[in-house]
């Protein structure tokens, strides 16, 4: 089966037919970028969908994802953008691996065929044009012979009337013979002509054409073979990305899974429990007698203290009615003392984990603003020793403050947890703790009966163990462990490390870092077990270890 032997006379349908396999080539690169873009846009899509519902930081929907649900709802929306991912690669590989490749091969494709069918125009043109000179061979050897045969009947006339001189006789004869000679050589030319046309034919139809057809039929074949390729990628892409979705799908199926009902309950109860008991009975008042009516404990009046008086130590809240009473709106005293005892607990708590926070933050920065301080005093070069002592002095007046402040608040919790005797209303005054304001909207609110939201002084029960807060840190060791290995660096220049705790480095050299720059602009690092020191950071390049505690990556 050739194309050459069988359709050797089909050539422009040939030509038609070639054209529409690079159309239908072109329509299929059209349909994958296409696809390609609806893979993209569904992505965008499915990012800015899992974007939208992730909680926002510092608000208090991120405070609801401590629930197992939400957590579970968290790690789906992580999935989703995962599972978004693999749809962005299903794009780009089905960009690079069939658009790109198959462009290419359709501006080869376009090229070769060109130059096929400018070959088959250029032996169709040449057959044509031998075939005109054989027909104009052939009509002058007709018209030869035509003229030959009008000379010969006019000598044949002339010779045979007796009028006519021997003269003209033998001038008719003489072009008789000429116009004879004139025919005998168009019909040698052709002949000639004639042979050579059928060699050439011969030639055209047997051999130039199906050689042309035959490559013709081999670059059609490519085509249809490199289409059949591509719609194979195709699937293998969408393929070859199946086992991550699966993993993605796998993932939320895991998150539904690990939610827990009775944990969530019991997460409600440690965010809204109060700490009081139930109300008791209210006694009944009688007032037909005629003496003084006493107003019984659980009464609703007597929570109407004038706040003048603390109620008894180790006494119950049984008449307290605050989960029926309107809430309190408006800011709080700063000693949360207007929340029920558990939650006004949390609070203290948050707020002295937040200033040991600030402290250590505080100290690191004192940290590295000494280590700096020392290397100006070795180094007067590098910098002023005493530009840094303003800084110094306003960190040690911060962190004083917030010393103080943490003090403050750990007080407030040890009372709330029973580790301090309970104040009075004129001891808190005298300590600066509360202000006359706070002190009356406290009393105010309790005379209120409102709810815990609302304004509610904890009484706190006597314990005679008190826990003492921590506040002083010790920031010299006896004996001194070698710091862990954090991560790595490379040398970027070479460095003379001539000064005390300096380390010498050369350029291209890799090292271990123990200690990241704290800020002053040196990184400790560690050749073996018994060198080590300081090099500035700007000549390393440092990669510390994720896996590292509280290593932070950077470049």
């Amino acid at each position: 089966m050739s194309w050459g032997t069988e359709l050797w006379d089909q050539f422009d349908n040939l030509e038609k037919h070639t054209q529409w396999g690079i159309d239908v080539l072109e329509k299929y690169i059209k349909f994958v970028k296409e696809r390609t873009e609806i893979e993209i846009s569904y992505a965008k899509q499915l990012r800015n969908l899992s974007k939208k519902y992730q909680p926002k930081k510092n608000s208090k929907e991120e405070e609801e994802y401590k629930y197992t649900s939400c957590k579970s709802f968290l790690a789906t929306l992580n999935e989703m953008n995962d599972y978004a991912g693999q749809h962005e690669v299903i794009s780009e590989n089905m960009t690079f691996q069939i658009t790109a490749e198959l462009t290419r091969f359709v501006q080869e494709l376009k090229q070769e065929r060109k130059s096929h069918f400018h070959d088959g125009r250029k032996a169709q043109q040449y057959i044509e044009t031998s075939w005109k000179q054989l027909e104009a061979s052939k009509r002058r050897f007709e018209r030869d012979c035509k003229e030959a045969d009008r000379a010969q009947q006019y000598f044949e006339k002339m010779d045979a009337d007796i009028n006519v001189t021997k003269a003209d006789v033998e001038k008719a004869r003489q072009q008789a013979q000429i116009r004879h000679q004139m025919a005998d050589d168009s019909k040698a030319e052709y002949s000639s002509i004639l042979q050579k046309f059928n060699h050439e034919q011969r030639e055209h139809y047997h051999t130039q054409i199906p050689n042309i057809f035959q490559k013709i039929q081999e670059m059609e074949e490519r085509r249809i073979v490199r289409l059949g390729e591509c719609m194979k990628t195709y699937a293998e892409v969408d393929r070859q990305v199946i086992p991550i979705i699966g993993k993605c799908l796998d993932g939320i199926t895991k998150a539904a899974e690990s939610i827990d009902q009775k944990k969530d309950s019991q997460l409600v109860i440690e965010a809204f429990k109060s700490g009081f008991e139930p109300p008791g009975d209210i006694d009944f008042e009688d007032f037909t007698q005629p003496m003084k009516r006493t107003v019984s404990e659980s009464s609703l009046s007597n929570s109407r203290w004038d706040g003048k008086s603390e109620p008894r130590p180790g006494s119950k809240s049984k008449g307290k009615l605050w989960p029926f009473i309107k809430k309190n709106k408006g800011g709080g005293p700063e000693d949360f003392s207007n929340l029920p005892p558990e939650q006004r607990r949390k609070k203290l708590q948050q707020k002295v984990d937040e200033l040991n926070k600030d402290i250590q933050k505080e100290m690191d920065q004192r940290d590295a603003l000494t280590k700096m301080k020392d290397v100006y005093i070795k180094n007067p070069q590098m910098g002023d020793a005493a530009s840094v002592d303003h800084k110094l002095a306003e960190l040690g007046q911060n962190m004083e403050k917030l010393r103080l402040e943490a003090q403050k608040f750990e007080g407030w919790l040890a009372e709330v947890e029973g580790r301090l005797p309970v104040r009075t209303e004129q001891t808190r005054r005298q300590s600066g703790m509360y202000d006359t304001q706070n002190t009356s909207a406290v009393n105010n609110c309790a005379q209120d009966r409102e709810s815990p939201d609302g304004s509610y002084t904890e009484e706190p029960s006597q314990e005679s163990e008190m826990k003492v807060p921590v506040t002083e840190f010790d920031d010299e060791f006896d004996d001194e462990e070698p710091l862990p290995t954090i991560g790595t660096c490379k040398a970027l220049y070479t460095f003379e490390g001539q000064n005390e705790g300096t380390i010498s480095v050369t350029e291209g050299e890799m090292l271990y870092v123990i200690e990241e720059d704290k800020g002053d602009g040196w990184t400790r690092i560690r050749r073996n077990e018994e060198e080590e020191g300081y090099v500035p950071t700007s000549y390393v390049e440092v990669y510390l270890d994720k896996n590292a505690k509280g290593a932070m990556t950077y470049i």
